[in-house]
């Protein structure tokens, strides 16, 4: 998969230290990933949540972060949506960011 963009991943961890290694990790496991449907994505993620339109929330750090992204499995791109604590999390509509 080619994921869009680390920049926004790095600017988070450089604010909350304590999910850089969590990010770097997702980042390079998504970056290796071939997924072709939400079902292989979902068995190395099974506490991922879909919520529609390729979207999916991962859990980052003991489930500390919230990180959606959207996935065009035919071009194998993942675009992130959102990186953040739970609380900006409750504040956004997950399935229209």
């Amino acid at each position: 998969m080619r994921v869009i963009a680390k920049k926004i991943l790095r600017e988070f961890w450089e604010k909350h230290r304590d999910c850089e290694q969590s990010l770097k990790s997702w980042f390079q496991e998504a970056s290796k990933a071939e997924w072709t449907n939400l079902n292989e994505l979902k068995s190395e993620y099974p506490t991922a949540s879909i919520i529609g339109d390729n979207r999916i929330v991962f859990n980052v750090k003991g489930n500390n972060y919230r990180l959606i992204v959207k996935i065009n499995f035919d071009y194998q791109m993942v675009w992130i949506r959102f990186i953040g604590t739970h609380a900006e999390y409750d504040k956004i509509n997950a399935k229209t960011i």
